[in-house]
């Protein structure tokens, strides 16, 4: 489709709209939890690959197919986020490109100089 996992600019990383898709593998298959938190894994990785990590991120965006599941979305974020706390957005969408993909996160690190 032509776009960049994350790109980074000056100390400024944005990561694109990450779902649990391993390849063709869907990974957490009706779990919203276990999809964040590979979520939240594939970013990480993303990170690293740019000099950053999961401590400099600064905002995370959820898009998620069920606002009822919020408190199963919240746990996952909070276990890989519980001592940076970043400011976070959960935004319910009717659905996402596959029926099958419960959330899609993206989010902003900045990389303190």
């Amino acid at each position: 489709m032509g776009y960049s996992r994350a790109v980074k600019v000056d100390n400024i990383i944005e990561v694109a709209g990450t779902t649990a898709m391993d390849g063709e593998t869907l990974v957490g298959r009706g779990d919203v939890y276990l999809q964040t938190k590979f979520i939240f894994s594939k970013i990480e990785k993303a990170l690293q690959h740019l000099g950053a990590s999961l401590a400099d991120v600064v905002r995370t965006r959820m898009y998620v197919t069920n606002i009822a599941q919020w408190e199963e979305i919240g746990k996952a974020h909070g276990e890989c986020f519980a001592t940076i706390k970043p400011v976070a957005t959960m935004v319910e969408v009717a659905r996402l490109i596959d029926d099958e993909l419960l959330i899609e996160i993206e989010v902003t690190a900045i990389i303190c100089k």
